[in-house]
């Protein structure tokens, strides 16, 4: 099996019971390992989720920070933010889960392994300092108010959600699925949208360093654009 992943009774054994010993809430998927975390904002106390992990490297936590809370699906850096955490962007620092009693960075236990996996594995040459697929930050106009809306490329999920923005000759404001926005929401200042996470010059306006040409982590095998279908095609087997 790939990423040394067995299959035992119909479930990927993604980690031993000995990795995941004294780890709070676990259970097990057919393709999924889901583990009880949380994130802590200072000013709000403890938002507490369910994080997925899945064999191909995706993670989607959803959030039970209240009763009624209807967050479903979030991406770990959407769930740091809608946790009202203040020094947001740092999620696996700041997103943990419980290992014995204790509240544990997410960096610090094996349930990153594959994600970790997929991002070293990613095809391309623009690549940060560290070896890992970066993607500078991208915007986005809305259709209805003409204002810009950031899009940060961190995951694969990420990825997807500007992909489909892009296609969309009709995207507007409210339908950034993480930010919650509206058109009456102010634009970002021109000073702060110069900045767009070039792992060489915060500043980048655009090189072959930090634009991405297509990885297995920005093009997509079900989606049907010739960008995607193009890549699909001539990607290494």
């Amino acid at each position: 099996m790939a990423n040394g992943a067995e299959r035992e009774c119909g479930l990927v054994v993604m980690f031993s019971d000995e990795e995941l010993k004294e780890m709070s809430g676990v259970k097990r998927g057919l393709d999924y390992i889901e583990v009880m975390c949380g994130c802590t904002s200072h000013r709000y106390g403890d938002a507490v989720g369910r994080i997925r992990v899945f064999q191909n490297g995706d993670l989607e936590i959803t959030c039970e920070c209240t009763p009624g809370c209807q967050e479903d699906k979030l991406t770990p850096a959407a769930f740091e933010k809608h946790s009202g955490r203040e020094t947001a962007r740092k999620w696996k620092n700041n997103i943990w889960v419980i290992v014995n009693g204790e509240k544990v960075p997410l960096f610090k236990t094996v349930l990153l392994k594959y994600f970790n996996q997929v991002s070293k594995n990613a095809n391309g040459s623009h690549r940060s300092h560290n070896g890992r697929v970066s993607h500078r930050d991208e915007f986005v106009r809305c259709t209805r108010c003409n204002k810009e809306r950031r899009f940060r490329l961190r995951t694969k999920e990420e990825c997807r959600i500007h992909h489909d923005a892009l296609a969309d000759v009709n995207w507007k404001c409210p339908d950034l699925p993480y930010d919650k926005i509206t058109c009456d929401d102010d634009e970002e200042r021109a000073s702060r949208r110069v900045y767009r996470g070039c792992t060489r010059s915060p500043t980048c306006k655009g090189c072959t360093s930090c634009v991405c040409f297509g990885c297995e982590i920005c093009r997509f095998s079900d989606c049907s654009c010739q960008t995607c279908i193009d890549f699909t095609r001539n990607a290494k087997p």
